[in-house]
């Protein structure tokens, strides 16, 4: 299975330090160089760049066409990773790309992606059994204690999908 994951994800994870549910459900998981650094620039956030460049499973790809994220960002509004992510997924042909933000799961849905999100990936991990209820449960308490967005369908879908 070919995963391309944005940002927002892999921020979302490393702050409930469940970062390795994507290898175990996905193997590798590629990201772009505008990704990686967004997730590695910023000086504040030295601890979580020192985890994504230890993952040998989170693997940085360029986009082969960096003219085809520059038209995407312009015309749609998408910072450069999200474009880049997109731009990813479709010259891979990935399975899956992983995203949160409505905007560019919006742009993605309609160039025909298929899209998860946090949340999924926790359903998922759920569903193959990687994690319990209770630990689903424990990862969203500390994904809204950390200030992450967490949509209310999606939060509501997940627990009506939990065996308690």
């Amino acid at each position: 299975m070919i995963v391309v994951s944005d940002t927002t994800p892999l921020i979302s994870l490393l702050k409930i330090n469940r970062l390795e549910l994507l290898e175990r459900l996905f193997g590798d998981v590629m990201i772009p160089t505008a990704v990686f650094d967004e997730l590695t620039v910023d000086k504040r956030f030295r601890t979580e760049a020192d985890q994504i460049r230890q993952k040998s499973f989170i693997v940085v790809k360029p986009v082969n066409n960096q003219e085809s994220a520059s038209v995407l960002k312009r015309a749609t509004g998408l910072d450069q990773g999200e474009s880049e992510a997109i731009v990813r997924t479709d010259e891979l042909e990935a399975d899956l790309l992983l995203m949160d933000e409505a905007k560019e799961r919006s742009v993605s849905a309609q160039m025909g992606l298929k899209i998860m999100g946090t949340i999924g990936i926790l359903m998922a991990a759920y569903e193959e059994d990687e994690l319990t209820s209770d630990e689903v449960r424990a990862c969203i308490n500390g994904l809204q204690r950390a200030g992450r967005h967490i949509g209310q369908r999606h939060y509501q879908m997940l627990l009506d999908r939990l065996q308690d």
